[in-house]
């Protein structure tokens, strides 16, 4: 059943958007406020970010501890908030019975925020936590850099994060700029709300209703106008004076750019073995005018100059084409995409006036408007690509053939969802698979870079001696890109390994990244230096052994991928067991970053995983108030319950620009040694999160893999029922065993071990 939407301003000026879409399980709330950074005064740089951190402090109906934020991670769902140049949104996702809750915590915290100048003073440091985090970051300051390069005195070349030193919150100027800032913006006229959910629009439109008259009423504010916008660096295209629907047209030609399909400017690079790596993204957009930037990087022998010349050949080529299969095309994918996107997804499109559609009348207008200010040549050779057969819903015909018997199905997620989840593992021994990994990540790259444009997750990944593909999206999508992954699995095109690795992440994120080694016990594999010979990958594919899981599928599809797995390299086999140590590991990641991070993973039995959950759902709040808010610690906190490589147990992260690695975990030791009590109420809501039909597809497949790894049924209801027996004495005993001397840690962290305990 298609969606249905409803459009309408309420009688304070609050504009209104309303999705009924049946096929979600989940409901999620997107609030736009027209006014960001660039609303702000001039002399009080990230005012308007700090006022998004303020929010979610809690106000006098809805304290920190009941607050949205509380609220939604209890339910297990999605939380946050983002501060751009002249908009600022909050969103969140949560089980549709708790929409109203959801949006009620949000309304007030708007309407009616504490800006006490002492909670000013701790998140004031939060913010600068993150501005140290930035300052550092490489890949931010490549983009503070490339905005360096708009002309003349555009906000864009600003200074907009804050610190410490630009957050004066004992200056009374401050105070009356970040209350008058509040009054002025966050009124009903500055506010486009988006609900999306299965819901019925009436009900959603009540719940709007009853729920934002906690805004001052307002009518909407002409925000100033910007200065001209202007650049001549060479990929970084700035337009001016465009008309409404501007900003669909250029997702129109970002969605052209990315197509690595023959006659396509990717093609061509491709072609000549320019291309290392693309991406192409809009940076700002206001006012008639728009900044987008593409991100181009060529191997050392291409010629920039000519790379630069067939863009605007394409450029040209599309200026001429007829915009009608463009559109039609772009329809296509915009289907898939609405079809494939989470409630979240939905609700902020939504809210952003960008909903997941074919260009209009007014946005055809625009397309040729925004053509008309690019650099176009007559250079090179184009056309249009056929259909994308990663877009199609049907299935080739395929000849009857048996599953191999390496491969289990599961039947949790029902093909009603129209999403379906391969997972395929290979172990490969480790001399033979050496360096191999890297040259196969490679040749899946244009591979993956199709997927992603239509909606289809393709990962490849390796972990010890494993080798792992995962394929998720719409089932048709997913066995014909399996089939193309498998064919560049065997046969990858090129031998010669990658120059440089990509951009540096933060480094409680390249943890995170490296947390699937650190429980296997092997560091990552180094990429190889020299050209490998394809004999190597012809022996190793021969001594591996493979088993996966598919869920999802119908009887159909199910036929298509058994004649597609017909063609898997390896030999069938089944699951090894999953990794186990003694005692309390450490595992030094060698990182860049000079803060401190650290991931402490708890795994614990089987049996002990349902109150290992419960525990998890119990600390979150505690954890967060006591290591993010009152000691400071950084603003990347986290707790909660994962699988990871089929070992389930509670993990938490700190990232810290001042506290040592030995006090992050003594801190941790301290809060777990207080002890928690069991509330009904939370293990109740916990405990509806794991029902199918209130899960996230994906996060229904990401359980089934856990648990094939782990040899364990995959039994939603048993692990409720579980959940709903745990005693107050169960949760003082599994707190014990964490603390116990014969506790089983794993620590992961940036730096080497603080004492002896650790091996």
């Amino acid at each position: 059943m298609p969606d249905t939407t409803r459009h309408l301003t309420l009688a304070n000026g609050l504009q209104l958007t309303l999705r009924h879409a049946p096929r979600l399980k989940r409901s999620a709330a997107a609030l736009r406020v027209h006014a960001g950074s660039h609303d702000a005064p001039r002399q009080w740089p990230g005012l308007a970010h700090f006022l998004e951190h303020l929010f979610f402090l809690g106000t006098a109906r809805f304290p920190l501890e009941d607050g949205l934020m509380r609220y939604v991670q209890a339910l297990g769902g999605q939380v946050n908030a983002s501060t751009r140049e002249r908009t600022t949104d909050f969103f969140f996702e949560v089980p549709p019975a708790a929409l109203g809750g959801g949006l009620e915590r949000l309304c007030q915290m708007l309407a009616e925020p504490d800006l006490g100048i002492e909670r000013q003073a701790r998140e004031r440091e939060v913010i600068h936590a993150e501005f140290i985090a930035w300052s550092r970051n490489a890949q931010a300051q490549q983009q503070f850099a490339l905005l360096q390069a708009v002309a003349g005195d555009h906000p864009l070349v600003g200074f907009h994060a804050g610190n410490r030193y630009s957050l004066a919150i004992r200056n009374t100027g401050f105070q009356h700029a970040l209350n008058g800032f509040h009054q002025r913006f966050y009124r009903s006229g500055q506010i486009t709300l988006s609900l999306c959910g299965p819901q019925p629009l009436d009900e959603l439109e009540q719940l709007a209703r009853q729920l934002t008259g906690a805004f001052a009423t307002g009518a909407a504010l002409t925000q100033a106008q910007p200065p001209a916008l202007s650049t001549n660096e060479p990929l970084l295209f700035a337009h001016q004076a465009l008309p409404y629907g501007a900003e669909q047209a250029l997702e129109l030609l970002l969605a052209g750019l990315a197509d690595n399909r023959p006659g396509s400017w990717l093609n061509a690079l491709q072609q000549h073995g320019w291309l290392k790596a693309f991406k192409a993204e809009p940076l700002y957009g206001f006012a008639g005018q728009l900044l987008w930037h593409i991100d181009l990087k060529l191997h050392p022998q291409a010629d920039r100059e000519e790379a630069l010349r067939l863009l605007h050949g394409w450029f040209g080529f599309i200026r001429q084409a007829n915009p009608d299969p463009l559109n039609q095309a772009f329809a296509l994918l915009q289907q898939r995409r609405e079809r494939s996107a989470s409630a979240l997804e939905l609700a902020r499109r939504d809210s952003a006036g960008q909903p997941f559609v074919a260009l209009d009348g007014q946005a055809m207008a625009a397309l040729q408007a925004l053509l008309e200010q690019l650099p176009c040549l007559d250079h090179g050779q184009w056309q249009l690509p056929a259909a994308e057969p990663l877009l199609l819903d049907d299935l080739p015909n395929a000849r009857a053939v048996a599953m191999p018997h390496a491969l289990n199905t599961c039947a949790l997620l029902p093909p009603t969802r129209q999403y379906a989840a391969l997972h395929l593992r290979w172990q490969v021994p480790s001399a033979l698979g050496q360096g191999l990994h890297t040259v196969l990540e490679r040749s899946l790259l244009p591979l993956q870079a199709r997927c992603e444009h239509a909606s289809v997750q393709l990962q490849f990944s390796t972990l010890g001696e494993h080798w792992q593909l995962r394929c998720t999206g719409h089932p048709a999508a997913v066995v014909r890109a399996v089939e193309y992954a498998l064919a560049a699995l065997r046969s990858p095109n090129e031998w010669q390994p990658p120059e440089q690795e990509g951009p540096a992440l933060i480094p409680i994120r390249a943890l995170i990244n490296q947390l699937p080694d650190a429980v296997h016990g092997t560091q990552p594999a180094p990429s190889p230096t020299s050209p490998l010979e394809p004999s190597r990958l012809a022996a190793a594919w021969q001594n591996s052994h493979w088993h996966g899981l598919a869920t999802g599928f119908d009887a159909s599809a199910l036929q298509g991928l058994a004649a597609v797995l017909q063609n898997c390299p390896g030999q069938a086999a089944s699951p090894t067991p999953a990794p186990h140590w003694q005692g309390q590991r450490w595992h030094h990641a060698k990182l860049a970053g000079s803060e401190n991070a650290l991931l402490l993973f708890c795994p614990l039995p089987a049996a002990q995983q349902a109150c290992g959950r419960l525990l998890a759902q119990l600390l979150q709040g505690p954890v967060y108030q006591r290591l993010r808010v009152e000691l400071q610690l950084g603003y990347a906190v986290f707790s909660a319950f994962r699988q990871v490589e089929g070992l389930g147990g509670l993990l938490f992260g700190v990232q810290s620009p001042h506290a040592s690695h030995g006090e992050i975990l003594g801190h941790l030791h301290a809060l777990l040694s207080q002890g928690v009590n069991l509330d009904s109420n939370a293990q109740q809501a916990l405990a509806e999160q794991f029902d199918e039909a209130a899960m996230a597809n994906a996060e229904v497949a990401e359980w089934a893999w856990q648990t094939h790894l782990a040899t364990q049924p995959a039994d939603l209801p048993a692990l409720q029922r579980s959940i709903l027996m745990i005693r107050q004495a169960d949760l003082d005993a599994l707190l014990a065993h964490l603390l116990g001397a014969d506790r089983t840690w794993l620590c992961l962290a940036n730096a080497a071990a603080p004492d002896a305990s650790w091996h």
